[in-house]
């Protein structure tokens, strides 16, 4: 789209061989107020006593230059008590000092941008890594 706050609809129909449906049109949406977020994508990158973790989202060229942050959880596996990394920009490499973290260790994130109201996608599937395995 060449502009994210201009409403646009869609209209789709049906083929199936000589067959057709009847045009159906979508209400009128923009992608600024009205697009739904997928989390984004993870990428681990373990050191000695570190791990650094990068979330990339698959965004429309209209959008790059929005404020994209993205929150981080990262907890032990089968353990519910998760540790909060809030508001990264989406271009930051988040480095977490591993030497104290030893075992099975799960990271997932969500994506999240200020609109008319703060939107926010759901957490991504969990990634996870053995830190500080000695074996």
């Amino acid at each position: 789209l060449p502009n994210l706050y201009v409403k646009v609809r869609a209209r789709v129909k049906a083929l199936w061989g000589r067959s057709q449906s009847p045009w159906v049109k979508s209400q009128f949406k923009d992608y600024y107020s009205d697009v739904e977020l997928a989390p984004p994508v993870l990428s681990l990158n373990v050191r000695e006593n570190s791990i650094q973790v990068r979330a990339s989202f698959p965004l429309p060229t209209c959008v790059e230059n929005l404020t994209w942050k993205y929150d981080l959880n990262l907890w032990e596996a089968g353990s519910e008590d998760k540790k909060k990394y809030e508001g990264y920009f989406r271009k930051d490499t988040v480095t977490i000092n591993t030497t104290a973290l030893r075992g099975n260790y799960c990271f997932s994130a969500r994506a999240l941008y200020e609109s008319i109201s703060l939107k926010h996608s759901e957490f991504s599937q969990p990634v996870c890594v053995l830190l500080n395995h000695k074996g």
